[in-house]
């Protein structure tokens, strides 16, 4: 089969493979002959649609015909233009599909589990400056730690991590270099943030923090302050406190005008961090059920056959975690414009509703706000592989979450809880 027309009410189809011009291709009971070249992963119409009708691919409207368009003919930037279904009043409400989980009812994995409930994949130790201007102090720890540890690289510092290690952990058991078998990895997170911005910037980033803080893949972490800037440890303690960390989770907090000298700080925190990784390190992986799970659907490098491959796999193992008790996270605003009719009738509560309208009128203002607009996501490199408009992007993203019902509905730094 050389094309693929993805729903029945389409009136487009996708080029499998290189098409010829002179070609006739039939899909279903459709014959049609192809007009012109058609690249691989591109779009053409299945029939003739007159100039301003519009365009059905995965079953809804992606755009609209600038030009009248010819069966046979490529959809393009220059015959098609943006074009979605009216998302405000969209009130229909659907059926999920059974999906058969029997054979994965008693599968486990093998986890971290925390005291909160959650159970991570990975046991991370996390650095992160409040402020930009900790920045270079955080790579001095990177310089450190990863190479004295078994995870990378060299410093002075790395005399006093090596000096820590020769009395701490002689009876430790090194794995491949590593002298924390438990541990995955130390994070350092830097950034340009803290300092300038509005005080609203600064509690955002507190809150986004204290988010990466309660992820379960993460043990503890380790923070950096210099004392002046608008991201106040009071700030950073009160978001803590909100995710209720502080009770299962300490943080370690370093301030570098209260330490005195920036040498008395990175000794401090070096030393603190250091004494605590062996306190983290004798969390051992334990057996959980796959309800436990909780996975993060992101697109990345996205093409012309991500929604008809990729995404659709992801969405099926999707929708056998949520069956299974588990939680699955669809991200990313920009690639929702488009598909928000058929977001909302999978969503049961009128005020998850509600509150996705209002995040998607707020996203687009701020595009425009900046001299942009909300349908111009797709990136030169999508185009070329020919999700030429936003919505034919969105609904092959949005197959990342097929059919299970949508429970919650999440702003920037909120946590999942359901």
């Amino acid at each position: 089969m050389n094309i693929l027309k993805l729903h029945t009410a389409d009136n487009c189809a996708v080029a499998l493979e290189t098409l010829s011009s002179g070609l006739t291709e039939t899909v279903g009971d459709i014959t049609v002959i192809i007009k012109e070249d058609i690249m691989s992963k591109h779009k053409f119409a299945l029939k003739d649609i007159a100039k301003n009708s519009v365009i059905i691919m995965y079953g809804i409207t992606v755009g609209k015909a600038k030009t009248s368009i010819k069966a046979g003919e490529l959809l393009s930037l220059k015959n098609v233009a943006h074009d979605t279904q009216d998302y405000l009043n969209s009130n229909k409400v659907v059926q999920n599909e059974d999906i058969k989980i029997d054979d994965f009812r008693d599968l486990t994995f093998m986890g971290y589990h925390r005291k909160d409930g959650q159970v991570g994949t990975q046991n991370i130790w996390l650095v992160i400056p409040l402020v930009f201007c900790e920045n270079r102090n955080v790579k001095i720890m990177v310089e450190a730690f990863l190479e004295e540890l078994g995870f990378k690289q060299p410093n002075n510092y790395k005399t006093l991590v090596r000096s820590l290690m020769n009395k701490k952990i002689s009876d430790q058991t090194s794995v491949n270099n590593r002298h924390f078998k438990n541990i995955d990895g130390i994070k350092f997170l830097t950034h340009h943030s803290g300092c300038g911005g509005t005080r609203e910037d600064a509690q955002i980033l507190c809150q986004l923090i204290a988010g990466y803080v309660a992820n379960p893949n993460v043990a503890r972490a380790t923070i950096l302050s210099l004392g002046c800037q608008n991201a106040q440890v009071n700030l950073l303690q009160k978001a803590l406190e909100k995710l209720r960390l502080e009770t299962y989770k300490p943080v370690h907090v370093f301030e570098q005008q209260q330490s005195g000298s920036e040498e008395q700080l990175l000794t401090n925190a070096i030393t603190k961090t250091f004494n605590s990784l062996i306190e983290a390190n004798k969390i051992e992986r334990q057996p959980a059920p796959l309800s436990k799970k909780v996975i993060g659907l992101e697109c990345g490098g996205s093409d012309g056959f991500s929604g008809i491959s990729a995404n659709p796999v992801v969405g099926h193992l999707s929708d056998i975690i949520v069956n299974l008790g588990g939680s699955s996270l669809l991200a990313e605003f920009p690639e929702l414009c488009g598909v928000e009719p058929q977001l909302k009738a999978r969503m049961k509560n009128p005020a998850d509703v509600k509150k996705f309208n209002q995040l998607m009128n707020t996203y687009a203002a701020r595009a425009e706000a900046v001299g942009s607009v909300f349908n111009m996501n797709p990136s030169p490199g999508n185009i070329k592989d020919s999700l030429i408009m936003d919505a034919m992007n969105s609904a092959g993203a949005a197959k990342k979450g097929v059919t299970m019902p949508l429970t919650g509905v999440l702003d920037y730094t909120e946590q999942i809880k359901r």
